[in-house]
């Protein structure tokens, strides 16, 4: 495992039933691993928007003695400091954040089962709800673009309101039996609420999120965490991008006419002229 210290907390919460507040304060505790040895209880409930006895209750639900406990723990378990050059500026900074949330996603990937079976079980649902809004909806958009070209019927979920319960129950009516989730900060209350409904009608929700601890994990029968990048004033999120693919490369492998389907696109695309060469 990497020795990161999203890697580390990710760790330390696994194995643990966790409740819903429990659940956010680990969330926001992965979002802010660095910082996480220390802050003051007072700081992290602020930050995950509860209370502080929460945060006490949160670190004895882990076994510890209480949040000093807790924060002593972090502290001794962080690797020391490294002495040298470092990154010039908070750009290249980003920059190398990104590439260790994609070698902790590598390091999950090293146990292929959970992205094997969501494959299945995305290949096999006819139609295919595919759902992200806000911040997700461009993952949700790429993903269902080049799905759509193996995947007999895709239907991408990426606009709210009081439609969406009525596109999931069309979904539904039309024979899925999956829906896809992309997940990411903020997490907007209405995919949470969409995942329950989703869930209600019978669907199983495959969801990339950016922690196994997110408010959306409650609603997921399986979910798989890419973490995304927070250096920036925006996040990046090239890691449940990158995820997605994986996804859509599992989906293929039980989706037995996928081969012939690019082969066939790629030759009407030629006739048309679709692509400069």
């Amino acid at each position: 495992m990497s020795d990161s210290p999203a890697a580390r907390l990710q760790v330390l919460f696994e194995g643990h039933r966790l409740t819903p507040t429990q659940r956010r304060i680990a969330h926001c505790m992965v979002r802010r691993a660095a910082d996480a040895p220390f802050l003051s209880s007072v700081e992290l409930a602020e930050l995950a928007g509860v209370s502080q006895p929460s945060v006490t209750r949160f670190a004895v639900a882990l076994g510890f003695d209480g949040y000093p406990a807790l924060r002593r723990h972090l502290r001794d378990v962080a690797p020391p400091e490294e002495s040298g050059a470092t990154t010039a500026n908070e750009y290249q900074q980003a920059v190398d954040a990104e590439i260790e949330n994609l070698r902790h996603l590598a390091e999950v990937l090293a146990d292929p089962a959970p992205v094997e079976r969501a494959g299945r079980v995305l290949a096999a649902s006819r139609p295919l709800p595919v759902l992200g809004l806000r911040a997700a909806a461009s993952q949700a958009y790429g993903f269902s673009y080049f799905a759509a070209k193996v995947h007999p019927d895709v239907r991408l979920l990426d606009e709210g309101g009081t439609m969406l319960a009525d596109r999931v129950d069309a979904a539904v009516r039309a024979g899925a039996t999956a829906l896809l989730c992309f997940a990411l900060p903020r997490h907007p209350r209405e995919v949470v609420d969409a995942l329950a409904y989703a869930q209600s009608a019978g669907l199983t929700v495959v969801t990339v999120a950016d922690s196994a601890f997110a408010p959306v994990a409650v609603h997921s029968d399986l979910l798989l965490p890419a973490a995304v990048g927070t250096g920036l004033a925006f996040d990046t999120a090239c890691a449940p991008m990158l995820l997605g693919r994986v996804l859509l490369e599992a989906m293929c492998d039980n989706l037995p006419d996928a081969q012939a389907r690019l082969e066939e696109f790629d030759v009407r695309a030629a006739a048309r002229g679709l692509f400069v060469e």
